[in-house]
């Protein structure tokens, strides 16, 4: 029987669950890096026993971890991140020039197929890319020196590139989401690069259907229709079927479409997840009620899921990269909460456990399936 094995990035540390095929009783292993913020914790889907993960602290900065047998050992690797060429400025939050200054590692995204190869989406906004198992960096300027990169401007968590998609089928095909200046293609390996906003709206921005300056919260895409992504937005569920090149909104029956999380299932491309909080400045889920909203229709319909889950004075968060999925035949859905739950469902939504409780602030929860 296959295994599953959960990757929990916190603000104190870094936690390792697993299980057997079942998901029914979990092991906890951890804190590693303890007292550290773990911003995000990847395994290679080539290498079940390769793991990234991205170490920062106020004190002594970044680091990059490494490990090579699941978790158990680990090692600093290569942490030489530096913008390359021209600095320039982008916008601060009052509108003022400000130049770029790297801080920390937001998101680790292995290659589908090499182990070696991993991508790193950082603050200030830039994308690095790694052949040799973290040891080596390049910046994939094309990105960051976008014309209309000086038009970027943080969002309230900073200005960072927090989810990286890599085509399944095209391998010179990658997307990017920053926060706040919007969503990012390629189609030539990272050398050029094209905003792909065209639809979304954006109250508080001088102009609202702008090229750029949206604040995109996460992408999903299901990886047999690499045309079809899905985006939690701040404020809107969206939806592009053309790679980018236009979005509608699917929103639909959502009680409010603010959040950070959004998810698709293993086999049911159009099967998504999202977990709606009140507000852009209540950052807790509505009425005391833990809900995860499904639709089976790609949007539109939005049903709650609410069994295992408080339906009472429980006020916590669910950050963007804090949820994942599994790819057993009955696929798993896993999330992470600002009150240190880990919270499992077996059968795709319909039942949840608390797998752990009691955890610092979750960031991040990825998960592997091992053979």
């Amino acid at each position: 029987m296959s295994g599953v094995r959960l990757l929990v990035g916190t603000r104190k540390g870094a936690f390792i669950l697993t299980s057997d095929g079942r998901r029914q009783e979990w092991t906890v292993d951890g804190p590693h890096f303890a007292g550290w913020e773990m911003y995000h914790v990847n395994g290679s889907p080539a290498d079940p026993n390769r793991i990234y993960a991205s170490q920062s602290g106020g004190w002594f900065g970044q680091l990059i971890q490494r490990s090579d047998d699941g978790g158990k050992n680990w090692e600093p690797v290569g942490n030489d991140f530096a913008y390359q060429g021209e600095i320039g400025d982008h916008l601060w939050y009052d509108g003022t020039p400000r130049p770029w200054e790297f801080k920390r590692v937001w998101h680790l995204e292995p290659s589908r197929t090499d182990p070696d190869i991993v991508y790193a989406g950082v603050e200030d906004a830039a994308l690095y890319r790694s052949s040799d198992g973290g040891q080596k960096w390049e910046e994939l300027t094309g990105l960051r020196t976008h014309a209309s990169a000086p038009k970027w401007q943080p969002g309230a968590g900073g200005m960072c590139l927090h989810t990286i998609l890599l085509d399944p089928v095209n391998p010179d095909r990658i997307f990017v989401a920053i926060s706040a200046a919007g969503a990012f293609r390629t189609d030539d390996g990272g050398v050029t690069w094209q905003p792909i906003n065209r639809g979304l709206q954006s109250q508080g921005i001088p102009e609202q259907s702008a090229e750029v300056g949206h604040c995109v919260h996460r992408l999903a895409m299901h990886p047999s229709r690499p045309e079809t992504l899905f985006m939690q937005k701040h404020w809107d569920v969206m939806r592009t079927d053309d790679a980018g090149d236009t979005w509608r909104e699917i929103s639909g029956d959502l009680p409010t479409d603010f959040g950070f999380p959004i998810a698709v299932h293993a086999h049911e491309p159009e099967t998504l997840y999202v977990v709606p909080i009140t507000s852009d400045s209540l950052h807790y889920v509505m009425d005391g009620k833990l809900r995860v909203y499904r639709s089976r229709t790609g949007g539109e319909q939005w049903e709650p899921l609410t069994v295992g889950l408080p339906q009472e004075h429980c006020y916590v968060n669910v950050l963007r990269d804090a949820m994942a999925v599994d790819t057993l035949d009955e696929c798993g859905i896993y999330f992470g909460t600002s009150g240190g739950q880990v919270y499992a469902s077996a059968d795709s939504g319909d039942s949840w456990t608390a797998i752990v409780r009691d955890l610092p602030p979750v960031l991040s929860v990825e998960v592997q399936v091992l053979p």
